[in-house]
């Protein structure tokens, strides 16, 4: 999971770093590109937490995710309606799903770790 967060924040960092600039016609499909590559790592940070992790889900699902989004874009655009839209708040919506799962799993496991800390000063207490 380290390595996740090092790409993602090496990323980031070269990406502030660069004077590349997008054009106004392409922002539509980079931003819903970036909503689905965050939905999908959010998604896998919430499947290593659930101990059902699987590399060719979290690969074969971030591609799939980007190639829909785009595809959604382009037959908006061609149709004439802010179809892109629908993947936003879909993909929007299952990010604060995510990150609300994560939380918790990270609060119960707080938790946890507390609840045997404490055990473990009371059992060394009484000894």
């Amino acid at each position: 999971m380290w390595l996740m967060v090092l790409f993602l924040g090496l990323g980031i960092g070269l990406g502030l770093l660069s004077d590349l600039t997008i054009p106004a016609v392409y922002s539509n499909y980079l931003s819903l590109a970036i909503l689905a590559a965050f939905d999908t790592l959010l998604g896998g940070i919430r499947a290593h937490f659930e101990h059902v992790f699987n590399q060719y889900i979290f690969v074969t699902g971030f591609f799939f995710n980007i190639t829909l989004a785009v595809l959604l874009t382009f037959i908006g655009e061609q149709l004439g309606v802010d179809l892109y839209l629908a993947a936003v708040f879909a993909f929007g919506w299952r990010l604060f799903q995510n990150i609300a799962i994560i939380r918790r799993r990270l609060f119960d496991k707080w938790q946890q770790q507390k609840v045997l800390k404490k055990q473990n000063q009371s059992s060394s207490t009484a000894e």
